[in-house]
């Protein structure tokens, strides 16, 4: 399983999942341009990969088309055509991860507008680019185990944590919207699937770790770097034929 010769890009990558991403596709041989909106995540990214020329770091906004096409079209100016992309954004207001309850409906439609509405914004303009160059393009989407399940609210009761209600509504529509487009793609070259990883450490409670961890079937919650197999396995060419699939790497917790 070998990316050799191919331009990847992702979005997201200044983000626990992104960065390993990152770091796992140049590992198999591809080229990669690092895109991020934060300037902060940017300046984090440019410094832990300098030195490699084989790692562009760019800034782009998944929310924007314009932004996402200059993207498309500078990957391909810097390394050659694009033949992948993998979206692990994690847009979202600053109101986001209330109670159920207490989620207003505005805050309910921005959140899903700006996350589900970004994703639906950047597969569009990876189509088009894919349709306009004809060549292979494999797209990689991060939905979670809470696109395709009901959360398990027991396990954070007494703790500050909860499963916004807006996450939900985000991942499923995700992982529906990326068979949409393959629909709408067949007789392409373009595919895309979604991986959905289990719960990811990330200094959680520890009430909520040890009960999370009774659901799996080893480790409990995940490292960033646990996903990341799934995600170079769709990009790459050993996955040619997987189209609109939701690969769950979760160890067992979805069960």
């Amino acid at each position: 399983m070998r990316l050799d010769g191919k331009t990847i890009v992702i979005a997201g990558a200044g983000g626990r999942i992104g960065r390993e991403i990152v770091t796992g596709a140049r590992q198999l041989g591809a080229n990669v341009v690092a895109a991020d909106v934060g300037p902060p995540a940017i300046a984090a990214l440019a410094d832990h990969f300098a030195g490699d020329a084989g790692i562009a770091v760019v800034k782009a906004d998944i929310g924007d088309a314009t932004s996402i096409a200059g993207l498309l079209a500078s990957a391909e100016a810097r390394f050659g055509a694009v033949s992948g992309a993998v979206n692990t954004a994690y847009p979202r207001n600053s109101r986001y991860g209330a109670a159920f309850p207490d989620v207003t409906y505005a805050d309910f439609a921005e959140n899903v507008g700006l996350h589900l509405g970004g994703y639906f914004i950047f597969m569009q303009q990876c189509a088009a680019y894919a349709r306009a160059g004809g060549g292979d393009f494999a797209m990689v989407n991060l939905s979670s185990i809470y696109g395709s399940m009901a959360p398990r609210l027991e396990l954070y009761e007494g703790t500050a944590m909860t499963m916004p209600v807006e996450y939900a509504a985000i991942k499923a529509g995700l992982e529906h919207v990326t068979r949409y487009v393959n629909a709408y793609m067949k007789g392409t070259r373009f595919r895309a699937n979604c991986v959905s990883p289990g719960g990811i450490l990330a200094g959680q409670d520890e009430r909520f770790l040890e009960r999370y961890a009774r659901h799996t079937m080893h480790k409990g919650m995940l490292d960033s770097r646990d996903v990341v197999g799934a995600v170079l396995f769709a990009l790459s060419d050993s996955s040619r034929y997987m189209v609109g699939q939701n690969i769950i790497v979760d160890d067992g917790f979805s069960l």
